[in-house]
C-alpha cells in the first residue's frame, strides 16, 4: 500500500467513511458445534406441537368443540382472562410508572417482589392466595365478616388467580417502555402548568400505548393459560370455575381425544398472540 493509500485509509477511519476497495464480508456460516445443538433444541421445542397436530382427532373435532362443556369452559376462560387483563391494566400501569419514574428507597426490592409471580410455582401462588384471601385468610376473614364476600371457589376467584400470575407480564412490559420513553416530555408538560397526573394522562400514555398493548396481550394470554393457581384457589367446578386448561386436565383422564381438541384451541390462541406481537418482538436489524 502506498503512503497515499495509507493516508486515505486513515482518513476514512477517522471520519467514519466506508473503506474503499474490497471489503471482505463476515462469514454467515454456522459452526457445526453450534448448529447441531441448535437443531436439537429446535426439534425439542417443536416436536410436542407437531405430535399434537399429528395425533389430533380431526374427523371428530367439530363434535368435540361443539359440546356444552367445551363452550362453557371457553366462554369462562375468555371472560375471566379479559377481566384479569382489565384489572391488571388498572393497577399494573400505575405500578409500572412508579417503578420507572419514582425514586424511593428499596425500589429494586419492590421490583423483585413484583416479578416474583413469574418464577413462583403457580400452585404455590394459589396456596398463598388461599392464606391471604380464603375464608380464614389474613384478609379474607375480614371480607367475609364485614362484607359477606367469599372469593375462593368462585368465578371472581378465577379472575384474582389469573391476575396474580398475569399482571407481572404487563408491569414489566410497561416499565420497559417507560424507561425507553424520554421523560423530558413529561417535564415540559409540568413546566407549562400541567399536574403530574395530567402529564401522565395526556403525554405519557399516548407515548407508551404500544408497550401497554403488548403487555396487555401477554397478560391476557398468560391468564388464559393459567392452571395451577386457578385450580388451587378457585377449584374446578364446571360452568363456574372450570377454564379451558382445567377442562383439558379433566378430559385427559377420561377422554384423551377431547383433551387434544381443547389443547389445539389453546395452541391456536397462542399462535395468534405470537402473530400479534411479531412486530413488537422482531425488529429490523
Amino acid at each position: 500500500m502506498t503512503p497515499t493509500d495509507k493516508a486515505d485509509a486513515a482518513g476514512d477511519i477517522i471520519e467514519g467513511r466506508p473503506r474503499r476497495g474490497r471489503v471482505r464480508r463476515a462469514s454467515r456460516g454456522v459452526p457445526l458445534p453450534l448448529l447441531v445443538p441448535a437443531l436439537v433444541g429446535l426439534a425439542f421445542l417443536l416436536l410436542p406441537m407437531l405430535a399434537l397436530l399429528v395425533r389430533a382427532p380431526w374427523s371428530g373435532m367439530p363434535e368435540q368443540l361443539t359440546s356444552t362443556e367445551v363452550w362453557q369452559a371457553l366462554q369462562l376462560s375468555l371472560v375471566c382472562a379479559t377481566a384479569a387483563t382489565a384489572v391488571s391494566l388498572v393497577i399494573g400501569v400505575p405500578l409500572a410508572w412508579v417503578l420507572a419514574r419514582a425514586d424511593f428507597p428499596g425500589r429494586g426490592f419492590v421490583r423483585a417482589l413484583v416479578t416474583l409471580p413469574l418464577v413462583l410455582p403457580p400452585v404455590v401462588g394459589g396456596v398463598a392466595l388461599l392464606l391471604a384471601l380464603g375464608r380464614n385468610g389474613v384478609v379474607g376473614k375480614w371480607l367475609d365478616a364485614w362484607f359477606g364476600i367469599t372469593l375462593p371457589f368462585t368465578t371472581a376467584g378465577v379472575v384474582i388467580a389469573e391476575t396474580f400470575v398475569a399482571m407481572p407480564f404487563l408491569v414489566i412490559s410497561v416499565e420497559g417502555t417507560l424507561r425507553a420513553a424520554d421523560p423530558r416530555y413529561e417535564e415540559a408538560a409540568t413546566t407549562l402548568g400541567a399536574s403530574r397526573f395530567t402529564a401522565f394522562r395526556r403525554v405519557t400514555l399516548p407515548l407508551i400505548a404500544p408497550g401497554i398493548a403488548a403487555g396487555a396481550v401477554l397478560a391476557w394470554a398468560r391468564a388464559l393459560g393459567e392452571f395451577g393457581a386457578t385450580i388451587t384457589f378457585a377449584g374446578n367446578f364446571p360452568g363456574r370455575t372450570q377454564t379451558m386448561p382445567l377442562a383439558v386436565y379433566l378430559a385427559l383422564q377420561s377422554d384423551p381425544e377431547a383433551a387434544i381438541a381443547l389443547s389445539l384451541v389453546l395452541l391456536a390462541v397462542s399462535i395468534a398472540v405470537l402473530a400479534g406481537l411479531r412486530d413488537r418482538w422482531m425488529t429490523a436489524s
